[in-house]
């Protein structure tokens, strides 16, 4: 049986507060998936009804965040970058978090299997 995930990516260079970094993977996740209902719908349908399977993985720097949307985007998996509306703690358009699926977990994994759990 075919196994899905969503994926969410969040900075962390950029010291976000622990309510900060939730917020903005809560973001990452719904954009990314209201994408995928739309784009995707099979796949959403099949990984709504095994659990919504997500993992929070982290990475320090803007450029690998960039290089690894780059690379879903060019895979055609659904995503979300978020950028920050600058309310609170950050610069106003700062690129905070990035939501990968739902997809097939193995096509998810070809792109971040080698980063770290947040």
């Amino acid at each position: 049986m075919d196994e899905f995930k969503q994926v969410i990516l969040i900075r962390t260079d950029l010291k976000m507060s622990t309510g900060k970094k939730c917020a903005q993977a809560c973001h990452a996740s719904v954009s990314a998936s209201d994408l995928a209902r739309i784009k995707t719908k099979n796949i959403w349908k099949k990984w709504k009804n095994l659990g919504q399977k997500k993992v929070v993985l982290k990475t320090n720097n803007v450029e690998n965040m960039k290089d690894i949307y780059a690379k879903v985007i060019k895979q055609q998996i659904p995503c979300f970058l978020v950028k920050d509306a600058g309310l609170t703690q950050l610069e106003p358009g700062t690129t905070t978090a990035l939501g990968i699926g739902p997809a097939l977990s193995t096509k998810i994994d070809e792109i971040t299997g080698d980063l770290q759990l947040l």
